[in-house]
């Protein structure tokens, strides 16, 4: 069954050329050129940026929001609790904020008080109006949720 696959192979001593592009009728003089562009540039330089929606990733609200959750650590593992992957969720609707999140395990003895740190933190956003904060259990928190400076920070990378 081992058969032996043989390439055939050819020597040449010249190749024929590629035919050359010809470009005779396409010249255009510079100032032709540079005109043209600055009419291109025109309309795109006068645009201007368009706003985020304020609960919109990139919206001042949003933003604002996941600044005070990296400012929030757990305090057995010295990463926030954003960049640890606790942080499933963040809507923000009218000022309404509803975070979803979770702990690295039920038996967590900051079960009780981090629910209520997220929502006293986020609340404090300017913005932020009404708190929200769901822990869920479902999909279960795992270390490959961390971001990678997180596993940086814990030597995991």
């Amino acid at each position: 069954m081992n058969e032996e696959r043989k390439i055939m192979t050819e020597e040449v001593d010249a190749v024929a050329p590629p035919p050359k592009a010809r470009v005779d009728e396409a010249m255009e003089s510079a100032g032709d050129k540079l005109e043209r562009k600055r009419d291109y540039l025109e309309g795109f330089l006068s645009q201007q940026p368009a706003e985020a929606a304020p609960g919109e990733p990139g919206g001042d609200v949003y933003e604002g929001v996941i600044a005070a959750l990296k400012e929030i650590y757990d305090p057995e593992i010295p990463v926030n609790i954003y960049d640890l992957g606790l942080i499933y969720g963040v809507d923000v609707t009218d000022g309404h904020v509803v975070v979803t999140m979770t702990l690295t395990t039920p038996h967590c003895p900051v079960a009780e008080s981090m629910p209520a740190e997220v929502e006293l933190r986020v609340g404090a956003v300017p913005g932020a109006g009404d708190v929200e904060v769901n822990l869920v259990w479902d999909p279960p928190w795992d270390p490959q949720l961390m971001s990678d400076e997180a596993k940086l920070e814990l030597g995991m990378l």
